[in-house]
């Protein structure tokens, strides 16, 4: 099955090594020394906004000088909207979030490449849309984006569009959901409660004491709410999944995105 978006060797090795600096900009609190920098709660999260910037921006223009088809932007721009304006309907209660349903469905059927545009492009619009724009956006763009990358790179079954299917998508969805959850905890954590707290970044302290802590700060803080959005995920992929994986299919068809 061909891709909305294909990866060419050129950009996904560019998607490669920009995955390979987002999770480096996540996980500093993990690996910088004593003294560093970034240890600075006012200039990391500015400093790593810019630098996944720089990344998502590296990945786009590397699609872009692959080829970029105009029905598979018109397909992100139409599916982005939709995100954008299902988002605020359920973001920021008990947990629920079904706007990754929408990238999961869409990273599935037009690719990994496209999967990962699409995460980023919704969390942006949507961000525009509520005025959600801070140092925070640019690491909600990168997980989402990882989030439609991973439900492209899917094993491909011989039945598409069967329960076994969507079992694997539920799956996925779930445990999607919750490392997105864990992703943004570690993006935001430095900077929260400050020094004096057990459940605060301890800066240059050892790896194995500041993953205690972050664990802890994860399960006292935000556990539930991962929960919750990996069951509105999995709900939402059971509930709409048959119905829109062969609708998107179709879309697909006959935009030459796959043989008919």
């Amino acid at each position: 099955m061909g891709e909305a978006i294909p990866l060419h060797p050129r950009s996904a090795l560019v998607l490669g090594l920009a995955t390979l600096v987002g999770l480096l900009a996540f996980g500093w609190p993990l690996l910088v020394g004593p003294g560093a920098a970034l240890d600075d709660a006012t200039a990391a999260p500015l400093v790593l906004g810019v630098v996944l910037l720089g990344v998502l921006a590296a990945v786009l223009v590397a699609f872009g000088e692959d080829g970029l088809d105009v029905r598979a932007v018109a397909m992100l721009g139409l599916l982005a909207a939709v995100g954008a304006v299902v988002r605020p309907l359920s973001a920021g209660a008990a947990g629920i979030e079904t706007v990754f349903v929408l990238v999961i469905l869409g990273g599935r059927v037009f690719g990994a490449g496209f999967g990962f545009v699409l995460g980023a492009t919704t969390l942006f619009a949507s961000a525009l849309l509520t005025g959600g724009v801070g140092p925070w956006l640019p690491f909600q763009m990168v997980a989402a984006s990882w989030v439609g990358l991973g439900a492209g790179l899917l094993p491909r079954l011989h039945r598409r569009g069967s329960w076994r299917e969507i079992a694997v998508l539920c799956g996925y969805g779930a445990v999607a959901a919750l490392v997105f959850g864990v992703a943004m905890n570690l993006s935001f954590w430095p900077f929260v409660l400050g020094v004096g707290s057990d459940l605060s970044y301890l800066p240059g302290g050892p790896l194995g004491e500041n993953l205690r802590r972050f664990v802890t700060f994860t399960v006292v803080t935000s556990l539930g709410w991962d929960i919750g959005r990996a069951i509105t995920t999995v709900v939402g992929i059971a509930v709409v999944g048959r119905v829109v994986l062969p609708l998107l299919r179709r879309t697909a068809t006959r935009a030459r995105f796959t043989p008919a």
